[in-house]
């Protein structure tokens, strides 16, 4: 069966006046349609706040990559998302997103063994049993909100990993909303700066207090007691490292994971060729969850510093100048994807970059192709379709790219005789 076909071509976009650092923007079907002419027209586009600040941004896929790979001519230490531009950052040097190598491998290290893929599958059925909770309301044929339910999804598998009581999981995957999308109405509490403050004191004061909890617990189990062991290159983490180490893989995890599970059936929902691409052949559930984080880029956007003057496609930053990387247009780079506006279940030679690259590749991406290939597996056992049952709502966020609403039926398969 044939890819759907691309969709049909919209004016072009007056590169002059769009605004990217508007979280309302990111909530419109607008980004994409303005990547591709920045793509085309302008790759190294600047844009000046009327504040007085201004960031370049990359929207191809060579100039992603080289921006988030080369930790020499790009630092990850004076913020690494947009809405800090200018304002510093005050983890840098003791949290894995805003600390460059080598000081990077030294918070990462402890990590890389308990989140390897063979790790991993060793919790392949507690992710099951997430899954099935997440989709128990399918089968009655009425209509539920898959972005709502996805919220709490990551939570129960991440939860478990750090060893954090599940009588906490909901309170933490309201913070760690708030830390992500602290402009979208759903989770706003006053001002977006308000909003931040109150979800960063929240999780920093939660984690402090499991630490110091574990600290006393010699039978505790989880990521939490082997940080407060960990001593990579002989050198034990401090609290405050074990602290950051925390919030990083908790919103990792709770950002980004909920907008791949929703954004995916949206896609499925819209291209009924496609589920029946992968209902008739599950062996292309694999290839339907890379082509799901391709399509959906949930990490909608990164920020480095250029350390040196340095030639990107377009022309030149200096030294010191913020560079945004737009994630969802890389992986849409026509030089790269073939019909990358196509949702193709069966894509081949599919490089996206929707974990990162580099060396802020994300750890926890075992984790969470093994979550997304369950679920689907479990989704097509159990449901004959996915259709959109109201209107959907967008995220207002800068960093992820997801929806707060999502309304579906999912019709159960006819039981069998």
């Amino acid at each position: 069966m044939t890819p759907t076909a691309k969709p049909r071509q919209l004016p072009e976009p007056d590169l002059e006046h769009i605004d990217l650092f508007d979280p309302e923007f990111h909530a419109t079907d607008a980004p994409h349609a303005v990547w591709a002419a920045m793509r085309a027209r302008a790759p190294l586009h600047r844009q000046v706040l009327p504040d007085g600040r201004a960031f370049w941004s990359v929207t191809r896929y060579a100039d992603a990559c080289r921006v988030l790979g080369d930790h020499r001519s790009f630092t990850s230490e004076r913020g690494s998302l947009l809405p800090q531009l200018g304002q510093g950052d005050v983890s840098a040097g003791k949290m894995l997103v805003s600390t460059d190598p080598p000081r990077h491998g030294r918070l990462r290290r402890p990590l890389v063994a308990p989140l390897s893929v063979r790790a991993v599958e060793a919790w392949e059925a507690r992710v099951r049993e997430a899954v099935v909770a997440f989709l128990s309301p399918g089968p009655d044929g009425g209509v539920w909100d898959v972005a709502q339910r996805a919220l709490r999804l990551p939570m129960a598998v991440a939860g478990a990993l750090l060893g954090l009581p599940e009588r906490d999981w909901d309170d933490l995957v309201r913070w760690t909303a708030m830390a992500a999308a602290p402009a979208d109405p759903a989770f706003r509490t006053g001002g977006q700066g308000a909003t931040l403050a109150v979800a960063h004191h929240q999780l920093f004061a939660y984690f402090s207090r499991r630490l110091r909890e574990q600290r006393r617990d010699d039978l505790a189990e989880g990521l939490l007691p082997h940080l407060l062991t960990a001593a990579p290159d002989g050198v034990p983490l401090t609290e405050e490292e074990a602290l950051y180490t925390c919030y990083s893989l908790l919103l990792g995890a709770n950002a980004t994971t909920p907008h791949t599970v929703a954004g995916t059936l949206l896609a499925l929902s819209a291209h009924p060729d496609q589920f029946a691409r992968v209902d008739a052949d599950r062996a292309l559930i694999p290839s339907l969850v890379e082509e799901g984080l391709r399509w959906t880029s949930p990490a909608s956007s990164f920020l480095r510093y250029a350390t040196a003057d340095t030639e990107l496609s377009g022309g030149r930053v200096r030294a010191g100048d913020a560079v945004a990387v737009w994630i969802g247009s890389a992986n849409r780079d026509e030089s790269v994807f073939a019909d990358p506006h196509t949702f193709d279940v069966g894509r081949e030679d599919n490089r996206h970059i929707a974990f990162g690259y580099g060396p802020h590749y994300c750890l926890g991406a075992g984790l969470a192709r093994l979550t997304f290939r369950v679920l689907f597996d479990e989704f097509f056992r159990r449901f004959a379709a996915v259709e959109v049952a109201g209107p959907v709502r967008r995220l207002r966020s800068v960093f992820v790219s997801g929806m707060t609403r999502l309304p579906v039926r999912t019709p159960a398969r006819p039981a069998r005789t």
